[in-house]
């Protein structure tokens, strides 16, 4: 629908909505994010060979990286210049380039973060049950195949009595005993904790998880992405397990023994959630991020 409402309309509407914003949201808030988000802080220009934005067009595959793209550089000039790298980004690109996830650690700030692909990474619930009539058992539904990470919890944990793992790989190399059917969202709700270990790059269900009144529990993030998971305080928003997961029994006897650790960590955990779901505020940052991508980038 936004593809038939012509470009010069979204321009001539920018000053608009960033005078709007600016004046309706604090500042300060607003500044925290978008230097986060794009940490780009000299000026610089793109090799010759950078696309303008007039030539992005929608692939075979990852449309929702188009859609979620074109949703916000529609507002800007078709003739100006930009990197943009779909999918799973684990590296810090060469030049300033549009992504979706970065690493944490090191300079990143060639990684400039947009929200992308946001109908798998960003779901939040309302959650109706109480951590207290939740199992105590952690709970993970989740691909392993070509993952390490997940890999790793499976060799360790899998038949262990606290957990209830399962692989919903269709094709990979792994343990067949493994396999098991997909689980929706709401049945995973009924665990007092939930899993989030990084696949490709982040963990998809953090997000979700956060925003249930379930705790989630994982190794310390090393991807982030518009949730900025680098922020994440172990603890604090989440139960941190070791690398190896072998603590990840005594992190799960040790909350379910002290639930009210357990529901500060989650009421933090909405805390943080909370300040993703304004609409209005979510579309302001994102354009404020790409004017200053192109401000900076000539």
């Amino acid at each position: 629908m936004r593809g038939l409402v012509p470009g010069v309309y979204a321009r001539g509407r920018l000053p608009h909505i960033l005078k709007a914003g600016l004046a309706k949201y604090d500042f300060l808030e607003l500044a925290a994010r978008l230097d986060y988000y794009n940490k780009l802080a000299t000026h610089c220009t793109l090799s010759d060979d950078a696309p303008v934005l007039g030539a992005h067009r929608m692939g075979k595959k990852r449309h929702a990286y188009y859609f979620d793209t074109r949703e916000f550089t529609r507002f800007f000039p078709h003739d100006l210049r930009w990197r943009h790298i779909s999918g799973d980004v684990t590296f810090v690109p060469e030049e300033p380039s549009i992504v979706k996830s970065r690493p944490i650690a090191g300079d990143n700030a060639n990684g400039v973060l947009l929200n992308l692909n946001k109908v798998r990474h960003f779901v939040f619930v309302n959650d109706h049950v109480p951590f207290a009539q939740k199992k105590p058992i952690a709970i993970f539904r989740g691909k392993t195949r070509q993952k390490p990470k997940r890999i790793a919890l499976f060799n360790r944990h899998f038949g262990n009595p606290l957990c209830d793992l399962g692989d919903t790989s269709t094709k990979s190399g792994d343990p067949d005993v493994w396999k098991t059917d997909k689980m929706t969202i709401r049945e995973q709700l009924y665990y007092k904790f939930i899993l989030a270990v990084e696949g490709n790059d982040v963990a998809s269900n953090l997000k979700w998880i956060m925003s249930s009144n379930s705790v989630a529990m994982m190794p310390q993030p090393e991807f982030e992405t518009w949730f900025m998971e680098g922020r994440l305080i172990p603890g604090v928003h989440y139960i941190e397990i070791a690398p190896d997961y072998s603590d990840l029994d005594e992190k799960i006897r040790y909350y379910t023994d002290h639930p009210e650790a357990a529901e500060s960590i989650i009421r933090n955990a909405h805390t943080y959630v909370a300040q993703f779901r304004d609409p209005r505020r979510e579309r302001l940052l994102s354009l404020l991020v790409l004017k200053k991508y192109f401000d900076l980038t000539n």
